[in-house]
């Protein structure tokens, strides 16, 4: 890049020297000429923002399908969430924030309708053709699926924002790998992509990556608390099974004497969020001083993540999940809607199998390109339904079949 600074660079905060900087960024695949006033992180968040991927996570399901209510969380809600919680992190840090709130937008592109019921069934369907895995499915929309550009296909991305894409939870090849790949491999369309331009999948992403995965563990947390007591799957008398939220349920319950339940759940909720993103600053703190990364580059050469919550939140955090997964994941509520949303991928999967042609006019004029090799056509029918709202779903599969089950 030129010497000369270019003036979005006196709009910025000064940054960390741990920090990804945006003029030293390791630029996008296909070349771009700059702009005078956005930062080439800018420029991935407001792409992210305008894509058509990104408007579909309004009617995506988090944990409720939107029929359960208006209050409860959708993907682009817990989406924004996420991105005002790394937002803040990344400043306590003065890391690049543009490129952390970037991440955050984008974690979730690649989620199927119908939360990870939708993901499950796509993963089993799939299974002879390299499965389905939504972090996969995030990096193959922002690479190919989206169409916006005339001069490629995908959003163009910088480097620095597919590498914390799909490593933002950690490596995904070699000694550190995070668990789910160490065991089944890394997904194929990342396995492609690193081959044209590798992502170092071996190492960690960048305080920026760090800072957005984390914030999207609070968020799960502290709002699914919230959901799960406004649906009424669980109460605050079982919630005290969880040491850490007792302390917080009994410090409310001082300070505010008789207060109406819904403000109750609120301040448990704020006391949540507060209590995770301090801790993961005093931690982070800790360990980034320890570290001694005098640029991103030994961050991402660490054994170890620099953003990261401390032993004792880590084990209540660990509680929470343990709490949360048989009282609200796996309720008898939600596992029959589960059940109901799985059985629609299911039928419309394997109806797009039998007859690709009643897939509307552009996938369908695909599926003829792609319909003398198994894997590609496969892969294609995934790619159709993946990237369905919910509510488009139960459309097709009303059209297809005449009705749609009512997930309520």
């Amino acid at each position: 890049m030129s010497d000369q600074c270019p003036p979005w660079e006196n709009l910025t905060a000064p940054r960390a020297p741990f920090a990804s900087g945006p003029r030293a960024s390791r630029g996008r695949l296909f070349a771009a000429s700059p702009s005078p006033t956005r930062s080439p992180f800018q420029r991935d968040r407001d792409r992210i923002i305008h894509s058509t991927a990104f408007r579909r996570l309004a009617h995506k399901t988090q944990v409720f399908v939107p029929h359960e209510g208006d209050h409860y969380r959708t993907r682009l809600t817990h989406t924004i969430e996420v991105s005002q919680i790394a937002r803040a992190i990344a400043r306590a840090f003065a890391l690049d924030d543009d490129l952390a709130e970037a991440l955050a937008l984008a974690h979730d592109l690649g989620h199927t309708p119908f939360g990870h019921a939708g993901e499950d069934v796509l993963d089993e369907l799939m299974a002879a053709h390299g499965g389905f895995d939504h972090n996969a499915q995030a990096l193959r929309i922002v690479t190919r699926l989206e169409r916006r550009y005339a001069e490629h296909d995908g959003l163009n991305l910088t480097w620095e924002s597919l590498e914390g894409l799909v490593k933002h939870n950690g490596p995904m090849r070699g000694p550190h790998a995070i668990a789910k790949y160490a065991k089944k491999g890394v997904p194929a369309a990342i396995t492609a992509f690193d081959s044209i331009w590798p992502l170092e999948l071996e190492s960690f992403a960048s305080a920026e990556a760090q800072a957005a995965a984390i914030a999207d563990d609070i968020a799960y947390n502290a709002h699914d608390i919230d959901d799960g007591l406004r649906a009424g799957l669980f109460d605050l008398a079982a919630l005290r099974q969880v040491p850490w939220l007792e302390t917080i349920i009994a410090g409310v319950e001082r300070r505010y004497r008789g207060i109406e339940m819904p403000l109750f759940v609120n301040e448990i909720v704020r006391r949540v969020i507060t209590g995770f993103v301090e801790d993961v600053i005093a931690e982070s703190s800790r360990r980034l001083a320890a570290s001694r990364a005098a640029n991103v580059e030994q961050v991402r050469a660490l054994n170890y993540p620099v953003i990261a919550f401390s032993p004792e939140m880590e084990a209540a955090d660990k509680a929470l999940k343990a709490f949360l997964y048989p009282q609200m994941y796996r309720h008898p509520q939600v596992m029959q809607v589960r059940a109901l949303a799985s059985d629609v991928v299911r039928a419309l999967f394997e109806h797009f199998v039998s007859h690709p042609n009643s897939m509307p006019g552009e996938w369908a004029a695909r599926a003829q390109l792609a319909a003398h090799e198994e894997w590609r056509l496969m892969r294609l029918i995934a790619d159709y339904i993946a990237g369905m709202t919910d509510r488009y779903a139960l459309v097709e599969h009303k059209r297809l079949f005449g009705s749609a089950p009512s997930l309520r």
